[in-house]
C-alpha cells in the first residue's frame, strides 16, 4: 500500500497530469486520432493554467488551514507534545549530518518553543524514512540533534522511528503513548495537515489538542488569476491536491470517520 501510494502520487500530482495529458495528445495525433489528441492537449493546457496562473491551490490549502483554528494562548499546563515528522531534509541529513530543515520547519520550531515553556513536558517525535528507497534517517532520528542543540535533554524525547505515512505516525505512536502513560497531548503539525491527522487520532482513540503551525496562506486568499508567482502557485496546488486526496482516501478506506474532520 505504501509503495502504491507513492507511485500514485508521482502520476496524480498536477504537473505530472499535465505532462501525461500532453504525451497522450502527441501519441493520439501521430496515430491520426485528432479529436482525442485535441481533448488531451486541452486538458493538459487547462491543468497547467490552473496550477501555474490561478490562486486555486492557495485557496483550497487555506480551507484546510482554517479547519482547526489555533488557540489564542498557550495552555496552563502541558504534559506531552506530539510532533509529526516531515520537517527535515532527511536525504541531506543522512549524507551530511547536521540539521537541515525544509518548509515544514515550523513544526519543530514551535515544538522547541513549547518545550522551553513547559520544561516537564515529554516530546514524542513521530517520523521514520518516508522515501521509496528506505535508505535515509527519519525525522525522529534527526530531531535528537535538533533538540539537543538547543539544550533539550534527550531524556525528554520519545522517538517513533518506523512510520512512513501519517497513518503509521498515529498507529505507531499509540503504543508509545500508552507505555509512557501520556495522554491529552498537544498535536503539532502543519495547519493544512491537521484535519487528516486529527481524524486519524480520533479513529485510534487518542485524545489530542490540535496545535496547528506552518501556515502557507494569509487566510485572505480568494479564487482568481495570479500571474506573478507561478512556481509558488504550483507548489501550493500540489500540496493542496495531495492533502485533499489523502483525506478522501483515508475516509474511503475507513481510516477516518469523517471526510473532513472538524473541531
Amino acid at each position: 500500500m505504501f509503495t502504491l501510494s507513492k507511485l500514485f502520487w508521482i502520476v496524480a500530482q498536477p504537473l505530472s497530469l499535465a505532462f501525461f495529458a500532453i504525451v497522450i495528445s502527441f501519441v493520439a495525433t501521430l496515430l491520426g486520432w485528432r479529436r482525442i489528441g485535441l481533448v488531451f492537449s486541452s486538458l493538459g493546457a487547462a491543468v497547467l493554467f490552473v496550477t501555474l496562473f490561478t490562486t486555486a491551490g492557495s485557496f483550497f490549502l487555506q480551507v484546510l488551514e482554517e479547519r482547526f483554528p489555533r488557540p489564542q494562548a498557550d495552555p496552563s499546563s502541558v504534559s506531552c507534545l506530539i510532533v509529526l515528522g516531515g520537517a527535515f531534509e532527511t536525504e541531506v541529513t543522512t549524507a551530511r549530518g547536521g540539521i537541515e530543515l525544509n518548509q515544514s520547519a515550523d513544526r519543530f520550531v514551535e515544538a522547541l518553543r513549547l518545550a522551553r515553556a513547559f520544561p516537564d513536558a515529554q516530546i514524542l517525535v513521530s517520523g521514520g524514512d518516508g522515501s521509496l528507497s528506505g535508505t535515509y534517517e527519519g525525522d525522529a532520528a534527526a530531531s535528537q540533534r535538533f533538540f539537543s542543540t538547543f539544550g533539550i535533554p534527550v531524556e525528554r524525547l520519545v522517538r517513533e522511528t518506523t512510520s512512513r505515512t501519517t497513518f503509521e505516525n498515529v498507529q505507531n505512536s499509540k503504543s508509545l503513548l500508552e507505555s509512557a502513560g501520556l495522554d491529552n497531548c498537544l498535536l503539532i503539525t502543519s495547519a493544512f495537515h491537521m484535519p487528516r491527522s486529527v481524524g486519524l487520532m480520533r479513529k485510534a482513540g487518542i485524545a489530542v489538542v490540535p496545535w496547528p503551525t506552518d501556515y502557507r496562506t494569509s487566510g485572505e486568499v480568494r479564487l482568481g488569476l495570479d500571474f506573478t508567482q507561478p512556481t509558488l502557485n504550483a507548489q501550493q496546488t500540489a500540496t493542496a491536491v495531495r492533502e485533499w486526496i489523502g483525506l478522501a482516501s483515508y475516509f474511503a478506506s475507513g481510516r477516518t470517520s469523517a471526510l473532513f474532520p472538524a473541531p
